[in-house]
């Protein structure tokens, strides 16, 4: 029998911190519910940062691995900047790593993190949610926190059916009217599993859920349709190319790598050089060097705001492009760090070489 069957009138908070006291997720950077150690502020701060518009299961290996090479906000700060993108490669939104770096800086200098929402909110890279998101979990706040998976419970337990995204104010009003004063925090991280596991975008698992008494947009008969999402728009389609220069035989094989634009679509990142394409327009299909370019296939690559077609060419003992770059062994590109886009690009590369 669930916690909402046996105690129909109780608070929202209270089903829920009860359900969440049984059911919570393991995972590596929380606490027990209801412990009353507090959780560490910069292990919150870098599951929160990773979790942005990223799985639970994609991040937990980044998460170890970071903390492992840097496992206080001090360490972190003093690391080299190339060391942190290469850590975070394939993990995608790499304005993220880059605002690690920074915020990590002025933690560090400032001897700790700010345990206040508006203080939070002024470190880079932290908005409103990360903020309230640290402030409830790891400073016992009382923090309205909101993300995709609480936007859903909300939106279906009060039949909130607004499109989305003008729909969020009047959740985050419901999620304020629901947060109890104590264990935020907990109750910020209950919401979170209980959309995550049982109030499902689809196929929700109502009869499971402790809040199903409570729920408005059950008892309209289609809480699957909450919230409320616009039409996607189709992304546009782009085309460019990325080239393969390479130099040396068997073991002593290297390949040409550049280092992105400090800004931009993989900012900062060790790369192929390309031709210039972006999420606005097509590559200009124009080498960087002059070579006999042999067509080794085609890649492909889903971002936010485009899908890309990357075709892949590839050149033997061509000149050296002009401007920065490091010829990197071949047989070691794993650990360039390459972002996903260009990591397919240099195994469609490798795997035509092995060809008989």
């Amino acid at each position: 029998m669930t916690a909402s069957r046996k105690h129909p009138d109780s608070p929202i908070s209270q089903l829920l911190l009860e359900w969440y006291g049984a059911h919570a997720r393991d995972l590596p950077w929380r606490i027990a519910p209801g412990s009353a150690d507090r959780a560490d502020p910069y292990r919150v701060w870098l599951s929160e940062v990773m979790l942005q518009q990223t799985t639970v299961a994609a991040v937990k290996p980044y998460y170890s691995r970071f903390v492992e090479m840097w496992p206080t906000v001090e360490a972190l700060a003093s690391a080299d900047e190339a060391d942190v993108m290469s850590a975070w490669a394939g993990l995608g939104y790499y304005s993220r790593a880059r605002n690690l770096v920074k915020c990590a800086a002025q933690v560090s200098a400032r001897g700790g993190f700010p345990d206040t929402e508006a203080e939070l909110r002024k470190l880079p890279g932290i908005g409103d949610y990360t903020a309230a998101a640290i402030a409830a979990i790891a400073f016992g706040r009382r923090a309205v926190v909101v993300d995709a998976n609480v936007e859903r419970v909300v939106a279906r337990l009060f039949a909130i059916d607004e499109v989305l995204p003008k729909a969020r104010p009047a959740i985050r009003a419901a999620t304020d009217a629901i947060t109890p004063a104590e264990r935020s925090g907990d109750f910020a991280q209950g919401l979170m599993d209980l959309g995550s596991s049982i109030c499902t975008a689809r196929a929700p698992k109502c009869l499971l859920c402790p809040l199903s008494v409570r729920c408005e947009g059950l008892r309209s008969g289609e809480p699957e349709l909450l919230p409320v999402k616009p039409a996607n728009k189709a992304k546009p389609l782009r085309k460019g190319s990325a080239f393969w220069i390479e130099r040396g035989q068997g073991e002593a094989r290297e390949v040409w790598l550049v280092q992105r634009e400090g800004t931009g679509m993989l900012g900062g990142m060790r790369a192929l050089p390309d031709d210039d394409w972006s999420a606005k327009s097509d590559g200009t299909g124009i080498a960087p060097v002059k070579g006999d370019w042999d067509e080794l296939g085609a890649v492909s690559h889903t971002f936010t705001h485009a899908h890309l077609t990357l075709s892949v060419k590839r050149a033997r003992d061509a000149p050296v492009p002009s401007g920065e770059g490091m010829w990197w062994p071949v047989l070691q590109i794993s650990e360039a760090g390459l972002p996903t886009l260009f990591a397919k690009a240099a195994r469609l590369a490798i795997a035509g070489d092995e060809e008989p």
